[in-house]
């Protein structure tokens, strides 16, 4: 399948080791890798950086395959979970990165069609979460609002 913007087709991926049995160089156990995840949350780290840290930092590969718990779930137990979903977040920064950087190069088109882009992305993200329940149904995006809070 083609892709939305441009006319590449899919690349193939990674895929994560088949193997189950646990590596010999981890050595923390369940309830510290939670430990850990609060704590490197709590800093003000989204989900997919906190995996990244793991990752890197204390050599746990895999969150799941170790707790049976995904970080977002880890997360929903102890009430760190941000009211915008973290991909919306994301998606409020480029378009606000976009938005600075067209204020000084007024006759950029390639970034004009990116912010269009970007907004159209953020409009179907929101309506996919309106409709999952993560978003309320009277939840809005505005430009200025962003720039607010963001």
């Amino acid at each position: 399948m083609a892709r939305m913007y441009s006319r590449k087709k899919g690349r193939a991926g990674s895929k994560k080791p088949l193997v189950t049995k646990p590596q010999p160089w981890i050595t923390h156990n369940p309830e510290e890798i939670e430990q850990l995840i609060v704590k490197i949350a709590k800093s003000g780290k989204p989900a997919s950086q906190i995996g990244l840290v793991l990752r890197d930092s204390y050599g746990i590969p895999d969150v799941h395959r170790l707790t049976s718990k995904k970080i977002n779930q880890i997360l929903k137990e102890h009430k760190l979970v941000h009211k915008i979903p973290d991909d919306l977040i994301s998606l409020i920064k480029k378009e606000i990165k976009i938005i600075k950087h067209l204020e000084s190069n007024k006759h950029d088109m390639p970034s004009r069609r990116g912010l269009s882009l970007t907004g159209s992305k953020i409009k179907r993200l929101t309506k996919y979460y309106k409709k999952k329940g993560v978003l309320s149904e009277d939840w809005t995006y505005s430009r200025e609002q962003a720039k607010i809070t963001i």
